[in-house]
């Protein structure tokens, strides 16, 4: 029993991990209904480039940490912007098996440009000083960068929760992602919508990527692993539905944690044995659509 608050803080850690890579991906599923391997690949980069920013500032303070974090965004944002361009809009109305190909290009391509400019060596980047400890309690001890990451997986489902469903941008979102001939209809610029949900996803990922870089290693095989657990909590949540993917992740997240302390020899088995008998009850996920 004294270890139950240290596997419930490393699922919930493990959940917001998983979250913070599925959000971005929930978004742009939710309204192109494309599953963006390429997403990992974006995610990988946001962590490459807040290594090589980090380095090159020497950053040592959360607040530049932060900051790397969003200028990681806006440069993962910019490609998103590129590549909903040149390849997203080439994919409408083709057959999915395209655009999964196509995305998945994309994530080797990601995989390319970290191998042509990083290397192939793992590297690892220093959390900022006020992230360096752990808080304890009695004989309980949390890291601060793991409360950390709960904190940020926290706040980034309460505010694109907020934005999709308290403003008219993300009615506007909805609406498009529900029906975009009536959404064109009653004077919504689909395109606009199309293009600028595409930069936010793609923002996202760079952003989970930046924050993530601390406690992962960075490797070019880093996005295609974390890839596979969000598309886990994005069909066990609902397809394209950001509540959804948030309690799939903090579900899937305890019951790794807890699986992982029963069976340590086979790690990670218990997040495909959930993943199955949650999909067998309820196959269209916990939750269904953008909502």
């Amino acid at each position: 029993m004294e270890q139950v608050p240290l596997l419930l803080l490393n699922g919930l850690s493990w959940g917001m991990t998983v979250f913070l890579t599925a959000a971005g991906l929930s978004l742009v599923f939710g309204i192109l209904h494309v599953l963006n391997f390429a997403h990992g690949g974006f995610l990988m980069l946001g962590a490459y480039l807040s290594y090589a920013l980090g380095a090159h500032l020497q950053a040592s303070s959360l607040w530049i940490f932060l900051a790397i974090a969003l200028a990681c965004a806006c440069a993962t944002g910019l490609c998103g912007a590129v590549v909903e361009r040149f390849v997203f809009r080439r994919l409408k109305g083709v057959s999915e098996a395209y655009s999964l190909i196509a995305t998945y290009a994309l994530l080797i391509l990601c995989q390319g440009v970290v191998k042509l400019i990083w290397g192939i060596d793992i590297l690892s980047v220093a959390p900022p000083e006020e992230l360096a400890g752990a808080v304890s309690w009695g004989s309980f001890i949390a890291p601060n960068f793991i409360l950390f990451v709960i904190v940020c997986g926290v706040l980034v489902f309460v505010v694109m929760d907020f934005v999709l469903h308290r403003t008219g941008v993300g009615k506007r979102v909805q609406a498009v992602a529900i029906d975009p001939c009536m959404a064109n209809w009653v004077g919504i610029n689909v395109n606009a919508v199309l293009v600028w949900t595409v930069i936010a996803g793609f923002a996202l990922a760079g952003f989970a990527g930046a924050l993530l870089s601390v406690n992962q290693s960075l490797s070019p095989d880093m996005g295609s692993a974390l890839i596979i657990q969000a598309f886990g909590a994005l069909i066990v949540g609902g397809l394209g539905n950001i509540r959804g993917a948030f309690l799939a992740s903090i579900v899937l997240g305890l019951v790794t944690s807890f699986g992982d302390r029963l069976v340590p020899d086979v790690p990670g088995m218990f997040f495909f044995v959930a993943l199955a008998l949650i999909l067998l009850v309820r196959p269209q996920g916990l939750l269904k659509g953008m909502r």
